[in-house]
């Protein structure tokens, strides 16, 4: 059976489903196919973060040095576990060209304007009628607890500062009257008064049920097969439940985007960065501010009546298997910073674990496509999918309507490492 649309996107996540809404938005017919269920990966059981504070992209000056002290400790935040992988390695030679000062310094404002314009979108969502993702505006804390760590901290600090990134040095002190409702292990920290949070499966699952009903067909367990093409464009997607044909095409299939379009000859550069997240019911001493122990690189977020730990990226390809280790690595960080907090008597809810897609230079892919005139990319976004996922789709609208974009999209244009 064939099905007929004006724009088909391919993905429901974060990105997805943003796309969905803004496309809707501008009177469009669109599909959403989904492989698994709306908001299955990913975009699922992350930290629930919106971040400004998280402008400096992951391939930044001294991440190689620190990354080969982690990199063959299967409890370190960072992990890549050992395989012959010629797509792993090239993309490991990208990243490492990329961890240069100037070319930092060149991504932070783009990632820095995509952050602030989606925190912008996020306070429009929130205000729209029925839609409750438990969206708060309470800021970010990065909490240190060695004089190495907070001096990295607070250089960063001052790196995101001139670049228009509100931050605050806080004594132990300081960040106790801050957060009264816990008790930090700490020398001290960075406030992220711009940052915000929100129960990122409620907020894609709640955006999803709203664009179904202004007219969207979501498609779940409809797995994308190949393409037909001619005369460079799709004229045909085949899947699991049937061939439809649009006139534009979204690829917004995160970690799996790179083998969507494998059989179109595309070549995405993009490699799965595994991620566990824990989540209790949240106990009578809780953080009311989000926060990241910085050195372990874990992240604790209450999530209404929950209490989200997060962290860890596994660089070991498309696999979804669960290491104990990492997830134990995770929970014994947490009384090293918060000793009143043993998440060994707290109610466990759920381990989760997620594919984050990661390019070499931390950008994502967002743009139209050289080879197909009527493909979109949008992914790529790494940890920070939850937060750009509003200006994404707003992007992503603009360029099916074929309207200047609000930023200048070339940084992430989706050739550069051809």
């Amino acid at each position: 059976m064939r099905h007929q649309t004006d724009v088909v996107i391919i993905g429901g996540g974060s990105v997805g489903i943003c796309s969905a809404h803004y496309l809707l938005e501008t009177g469009r017919k669109v599909t959403v196919l989904e492989k698994g269920e709306i908001c299955s990966g990913s975009s699922y059981g992350n930290a629930g973060l919106i971040v400004p504070s998280h402008s400096v992209p992951l391939a930044a000056p001294g991440v190689i040095s620190k990354g080969l002290r982690w990199m063959l400790d299967p409890e370190s935040p960072f992990y890549i576990k050992p395989r012959l992988n010629l797509e792993l390695a090239s993309w490991l030679w990208k990243f490492h060209a990329a961890c240069a000062e100037k070319q930092m310094l060149r991504s932070i404002p783009v990632i820095r304007d995509l952050n602030l314009a989606s925190l912008r979108l996020f306070d429009e969502l929130a205000s729209i009628q029925d839609l409750d993702f438990g969206y708060q505006k309470k800021g970010h804390l990065a909490v240190y607890r060695t004089p190495e760590g907070l001096a990295g901290g607070v250089e960063e600090a001052h790196l995101l500062s001139q670049n228009g990134v509100q931050t605050e040095v806080l004594t132990p002190e300081e960040l106790q009257k801050l957060d009264p409702a816990v008790h930090y292990n700490t020398i001290g920290a960075v406030y992220f008064p711009q940052d915000a949070h929100l129960i990122p499966d409620r907020f894609v699952k709640e955006l999803a049920q709203h664009a179904q009903s202004r007219g969207a067909d979501l498609r779940p367990n409809t797995e994308v097969l190949g393409f037909e093409t001619t005369s460079g464009r799709i004229h045909t997607i085949q899947t699991t439940r049937g061939e439809f044909t649009a006139n534009q095409i979204i690829l917004a299939s995160g970690s799996w985007s790179p083998g969507v379009v494998k059989t179109l000859g595309l070549n995405l550069p993009i490699q799965p960065a595994k991620g566990y997240s824990i989540t209790f019911k949240r106990p009578p001493i809780c953080p009311t501010i989000p926060a990241s122990l910085a050195e372990s690189k874990v992240a604790v977020t209450p999530m209404g009546d929950n209490l989200r730990f997060a962290g860890t990226l596994e660089l070991a390809g498309l696999d979804l298997s669960i290491n104990n280790r990492r997830v134990r690595a995770i929970l014994n960080a947490v009384p090293r910073y918060l000793p009143a907090l043993d998440p060994n008597s707290l109610e466990q809810l759920e381990i989760w674990r997620g594919l984050r897609p990661c390019t070499p230079d931390g950008l994502p892919f967002l743009g139209r496509s050289e080879a197909f005139e009527n493909l979109i990319v949008a992914a790529g976004h790494a940890m920070i999918g939850i937060s750009l996922g509003p200006i994404t789709g707003k992007l992503v609208s603009q360029l099916v309507a074929r309207k200047p974009p609000q930023i200048d999209l070339a940084p992430l244009c989706i050739e550069r490492f051809a």
